[in-house]
């Protein structure tokens, strides 16, 4: 019996704690202007209100497991009438000093309703593992395609490894026919000049189709290489998006470790808030790894550490495991991480600034005066007579197309160094 007396009286204390926490939270949102601590807020006041309901069962079970005799079956319900009146408004709200207004708010139950949406595998997909499945497998097994696999599951790219092997097989062979399509284009037509841009070539054929082989080659594995490379580029990109988030969750993760709240829920209180895009899937492995899969939260952070896109994600989960298998300060842990990498992102955007002064250079040097300059030169050259044979209409073409073309590869060239949310 005294066992269960112990274990009756820890939960109550924890009910307590739990109740001290909620009125030190309703205090704090009153005094809050910010919409996003706001919301944080309140799901940790819903995560108080779900944990106090858990231990009100549980309470109920130690109170059913006691052995009272027959004599004392009017004391068992009357206990048990007690404990079920805790878990009324009123009572909380006495315990709690607040208007029943806001302890309805708290209470109301958050009905979000989720819609599930369902991939359907893609028609491509599926033809390309009808073709190639057997030899992507083959290649698998053999582990030619090892670093491949890692980079799609840090890529977050939702495909099987095997299938990703089979659509690079298959678009290589498409690339192969659209290749020889070019041949044969280039062996049979030619280019000339106006009216008849498209000349029917009679002769030269085996010259030709030696001097265009390399199109036959050149394409299919620009088509490979480029696919192969894909889920890394992918990850890369990740990465850069991870770690712009990864400050300010970082900030309001050390904000909800104040609380009495288990550090799982830490992670599901930031996958609900909808505020962190990328950072949010990786929460979600890491919940799925416990949830799902039965892995404690010191393995689950390990592994999901392993398979991130981000390095410093990754450094921050491994020492989150380490502060928790220690025993250390979760709240000063995070609170150190979030000035470190809040110190890294403003350097970062420092350097990007800087980039951005030089590329503006760059930019005015290459684009703008370089243009002109070429053109001075043609038109003298053109006009001395040394050769050059081309129209004055010829020649602002090819300048508005050499122009046009560089300016296409220097705006890709700044969206892919550009930061997220830059």
């Amino acid at each position: 019996m005294k066992k269960e007396f112990d274990e009756l009286k820890r939960l109550i204390d924890k009910q307590d704690k739990l109740l001290l926490e909620a009125k030190n939270l309703l205090e704090k949102k009153e005094n809050e202007k910010r919409t996003s601590i706001l919301r944080l807020i309140d799901l940790e006041i819903n995560e108080i209100k779900r944990n106090f309901k858990d231990i009100n069962t549980n309470i109920r079970k130690v109170v059913e497991g006691m052995s009272l005799g027959k004599g004392r079956q009017n004391q068992k319900k009357e206990i048990k009438k007690e404990i079920k009146d805790g878990e009324d408004l009123r009572k909380f709200k006495k315990e709690l000093g607040i208007n029943l207004s806001v302890l309805k708010e708290i209470y109301k139950q958050d009905r979000i309703k989720k819609e599930r949406k369902t991939k359907k595998p893609s028609s491509y997909v599926k033809i390309a593992n009808k073709l190639f499945l057997n030899i992507s497998r083959e290649l698998h097994n053999k582990k030619l395609f090892e670093s491949l696999e890692k980079d799609l599951l840090k890529a977050n790219i939702n495909i099987m490894p095997t299938s990703y092997i089979s659509v690079i097989l298959f678009t290589t062979l498409i690339s192969f026919f659209i290749a020889l399509g070019i041949f044969l284009f280039f062996l049979f037509f030619g280019i000339g000049q106006a009216p008849e841009y498209i000349v029917i070539l009679k002769e030269g054929y085996a010259k030709r189709a030696v001097g265009l082989l390399w199109i036959l080659f050149l394409v299919p594995v620009i088509t490979f290489i480029s696919l192969y490379f894909y889920p890394s580029a992918e990850k890369k990109a990740l990465e850069a998006r991870i770690n712009n988030e990864l400050p300010f969750a970082a900030i309001n993760m050390s904000a909800i470790a104040g609380s009495m709240l288990e550090p799982t829920k830490i992670f599901q209180i930031i996958v609900n808030t909808g505020e962190y895009e990328y950072i949010e899937k990786e929460f979600k492995k890491l919940l799925n790894l416990i949830n799902v899969y039965g892995y404690d939260l010191v393995t689950a952070l390990k592994i999901t550490a392993s398979n991130t896109a981000s390095q410093k994600l990754s450094e921050l989960f491994n020492g989150l495991a380490t502060t928790i298998s220690s025993g250390g300060n979760l709240r000063e842990f995070f609170s150190r991480r979030a000035d470190t990498l809040l110190f890294d992102y403003r350097i970062e955007r420092e350097k990007h600034t800087k980039a951005a002064e030089t590329f503006m250079d760059i930019y005015i040097s290459v684009v703008i005066a370089a243009p002109m300059m070429l053109m001075l030169l043609l038109i003298t050259i053109q006009i001395s007579n040394l050769g050059l044979n081309i129209t004055p209409l010829a020649l602002s073409l090819l300048m508005v197309l050499g122009v046009s073309v560089v300016n296409i590869l220097f705006l890709a060239f700044l969206h892919l160094k550009q930061p997220e949310g830059g």
